[in-house]
């Protein structure tokens, strides 16, 4: 089969993640010198291209339903490995320099105070439990309006929606390389004492544990080992950015979700300076990334389906898109 009409089966996504693996790839190559195992990077960044490619096609020749569900799902685990890659990336490429001095001097000079020592004097354990879930739940906001909007079993309206919320966690993640920092629960607070310096009631420690878990911390460490491990992520706020994301998105579908996501949205986005998680600049830097997202996102979609059309109309599918 000529590789033209295999990638024909692909989706808009599909693209864009082997795209930024590419892109990724290319970087590590760049970078050979400074970056531990960049090759073996890079044969991952491949052989996720080459599984993508081979559960498309056969998604759409067999028409087995568990592997649309799979085809259509996948980008979920996806995104979290390309964050975990990008942990292995930047400390070398940037050489261990971190920007949170930089991010600190702004906030002072917006604000004349360090906001998340400033609100550390309002902070009160059933205000923290509330704001960690709302923080926590981040990961599951997703699937909630993702399975909305595919119970609809409008597919165009599925994978805009998935393309949207990829391409906007890439964008996030590229501004990760050009100022990677830590954040203020390292920089302005001791994290090894944040369970007692801001405690909650029940949830708080385990939902922060999933939350430094997913960030390559182990527990119990001191403020400096933690550091040292944790991920790059901070600027700009990826929680703000694709909150706010979800957020519109569940406004312009009219889902019923919507008011979840504006109540849960609202809170989560709170908490992301009151948890002592970002700075407030990271907010505005978030929400900046966040109006370049769905600004360009339905272009860059129309574009890459149509596309997919003319490449299909010289190649044309033996099966319809499911």
């Amino acid at each position: 089969m000529k590789f033209r009409t295999l990638t024909s089966y692909l989706h808009t996504t599909d693209v864009l993640v082997i795209g930024f693996g590419a892109l990724l790839s290319l970087m590590n190559i760049l970078f050979f010198f400074r970056i531990p195992n960049w090759w073996l990077l890079i044969l991952i960044n491949l052989a996720v291209a080459v599984l993508i490619v081979v559960l498309a096609y056969f998604r759409h020749t067999t028409g087995w339903r568990i592997l649309r569900y799979m085809h259509d799902w996948y980008v979920a685990p996806t995104v979290f490995f390309t964050f975990k890659e990008i942990y292995f990336m930047l400390a070398p490429i940037h050489q261990g320099r971190d920007y949170d001095d930089v991010l600190i001097a702004i906030d002072r000079w917006l604000f004349s105070v360090n906001p998340t020592q400033w609100l550390a004097h309002l902070s009160h354990p059933v205000l923290t439990e509330i704001l960690q879930i709302a923080y926590t739940s981040f990961y599951f906001l997703f699937l909630i309006v993702g399975y909305e909007l595919y119970r609809r079993h409008n597919p165009d309206l599925f994978h805009h929606f998935m393309f949207t919320c990829v391409y906007g966690f890439f964008l996030s993640y590229v501004g990760y390389f050009l100022l990677p920092a830590v954040g203020p629960r390292f920089t302005l607070h001791d994290f090894s004492a944040l369970d007692s310096d801001l405690p909650g009631l029940w949830l708080t420690p385990y939902l922060r544990w999933f939350v430094n878990a997913g960030e390559s911390i182990p527990q119990g460490v001191s403020n400096a080992v933690a550091i040292a491990g944790t991920q790059r992520d901070v600027f700009p706020s990826g929680h703000t950015m694709m909150t706010l994301v979800l957020m519109y998105l569940s406004t312009k579908h009219r889902l019923r979700t919507m008011w979840v996501m504006r109540i849960v949205g609202s809170l989560l986005i709170v908490a992301t300076v009151y948890q002592r998680y970002h700075y407030v600049v990271d907010l505005f830097a978030g929400a900046l990334f966040m109006v370049l997202c769905v600004r360009t996102a339905p272009w860059l979609y129309a574009r890459a389906k149509s596309g997919f059309s003319t490449l299909e109309s010289r190649f044309p599918r033996s099966t319809p898109v499911a």
